[in-house]
């Protein structure tokens, strides 16, 4: 792994950011399912660094000294595998036994990605501020002092983590991470109770970056303040300002939603009639998530001949999830069963997430290590064995069926307790980290599911939330509790 592929898998710690992969879920990632020969060969390489470690260490089970690349290349296949105590524990000998090597700042950068990925948040941020101290100059001491402020974040320290971004946009003004910085202090701000200089630095952020997406997601964090603030005046001004903009590549939010948070905002200002025309010019589909809550709104607003109107949509979208339920199969039905009854949990939403994750396929493995029908991770599955009554849980036995359903129901069981009658918090924590949501929920300040949605930091969480949402629309509409086909 190069710097820059360290980097752009770094990229998924940050708060708010474009084109992001796999946001920092120690539990899961929802990376497509490679292939069983790939698989079988990224098992069987992290099974072969691991007998060569055994053969590799002196009387004091300490590592001996290897080549530079070799103890980079078995950090990383640790790392990949999220086995991070064994890929610390190459970077550091490689530190020790090459100081001078130029490449000490990625092995730095990879100590405190490993510690943020697992919370140990303090350590992270011990870490990056060594990186910073130390290697300043290089592109990896820019990345340890962008992701020092991620750590405060996650530390509950937002003031903090706001004044390290600015720092980053004053040292590194053309950095590569510049535009983001500026975003990402703009959310800071607003979770430190600081919502006057956020607004500011909306107003500077379009400023600098006026006609590219950068400006265009700057408006969009002024539209989903004013709805957090209730200005709902405001917001619905500042939507249609939004709505004019241009939707292109790295604008991480999409004209849908825009729209709903208009539509929510003058329901919410008593406008009920405007409100009912903003709802009902969402369109609809079986994959639309804004328009499915809009539906939802439409059932409760409309009246009259706009009744037949709200029931012909909701109709039309019911035949078009009928026609394809192929597309929405339930197997493994009785553990999905019993999991879900012995935790309270719907079965169809567990459903909609083992369709999102591995599309029902057992043997499933995503880049990151996760693996099965659940995809998890095996540190987030020893974590939550014992619960189901598995103890010393291997990385191969997370391909059984019955094992990912039985983990994973505890783990989601978890995170339903944790957000009460919240299914988008639950899916997007399973993606994107439940220290994430909580800063999520709280920001978004109302208990509307699409106004949580449209504060969901990570782009490939949103888009996540959305599909597992689309999916148990379909499922409910399909299959009964007991998982029978209607």
């Amino acid at each position: 792994m190069n710097i820059r592929q360290l980097l752009s898998s770094l990229s998924l710690l940050v708060t708010l950011g474009a084109g992001q992969a796999n946001p920092a879920n120690p539990a899961v990632n929802s990376a497509r399912p490679l292939t069983g020969s790939v698989q079988s060969a990224n098992d069987g390489t992290l099974a072969s660094v691991r007998r060569s470690d055994d053969n590799s260490r002196g009387a004091d089970k300490k590592l001996l000294r290897l080549s530079p690349a070799e103890h980079l290349r078995r950090a990383n296949v640790y790392m990949t595998n999220r086995a991070f105590e064994e890929a610390r524990e190459h970077w550091r000998a490689f530190i020790d036994y090459y100081p001078q090597d130029g490449r000490v700042p990625e092995a730095l950068l990879g100590i405190g990605r490993s510690y943020l990925q697992s919370r140990r948040n303090a350590e992270a941020l011990s870490t990056f501020d060594q990186l910073v101290r130390d290697h300043g100059s290089t592109e990896e001491g820019r990345e340890g002092l962008n992701f020092s402020a991620a750590a405060l974040l996650r530390m509950g320290n937002p003031s903090d983590a706001a004044e390290r971004y600015a720092q980053y946009i004053d040292r590194f003004p053309q950095g590569e991470r510049i535009d983001t910085a500026h975003l990402n202090i703009i959310d800071t701000l607003r979770e430190a109770g600081r919502s006057r200089e956020a607004i500011a630095w909306i107003g500077r952020t379009r400023l600098r970056f006026a006609g590219t997406p950068t400006e265009t997601n700057a408006l969009f964090a002024r539209l989903r303040l004013d709805v957090a603030e209730g200005d709902w005046q405001q917001a619905a001004v500042t939507a249609d300002e939004l709505s004019r903009k241009r939707f292109q590549k790295g604008v991480l939010t999409t004209p849908s939603e825009a729209a709903y948070l208009k539509a929510y905002s003058l329901d919410r200002a008593g406008k009920q009639r405007e409100a009912l025309n903003a709802y009902l010019a969402i369109p609809d589909a079986p994959g639309s998530y804004y328009g499915w809550l809009a539906t939802e709104r439409l059932d409760v607003l409309a009246a009259g001949p706009t009744r037949n109107l709200v029931s012909d949509r909701s109709e039309g979208i019911h035949s078009q999830i009928v026609a394809a339920v192929a597309q929405y199969p339930a197997p493994y039905r009785q553990s999905i069963l019993k999991t879900a009854k012995a935790h309270k949990l719907d079965p169809r939403f567990i459903l909609a997430i083992i369709r999102q994750e591995s599309v029902f396929r057992p043997t499933a493995k995503s880049p990151a290590g996760a693996r099965g029908l659940l995809q998890l991770t095996i540190d987030a599955a020893r974590k939550y064995a014992p619960g189901a009554g598995l103890n010393g849980l291997g990385e191969n036995e997370l391909y059984r069926p019955e094992t990912s359903i039985l983990v994973g129901g505890e783990y989601l069981a978890d995170l339903a307790k944790m957000f009460p009658n919240m299914l988008e918090a639950v899916a997007a924590s399973y993606n994107g980290g439940e220290d994430n949501v909580a800063r999520w929920v709280k920001r978004a300040k109302h208990k509307d599911p699409g106004v949580f949605t449209a504060e969901i930091g990570f782009e490939e969480t949103k888009g996540y939330v959305q599909k597992v949402m689309a999916n148990y629309r379909a499922y409910r509409q399909l299959y009964t509790a007991e998982l029978v086909r209607k």
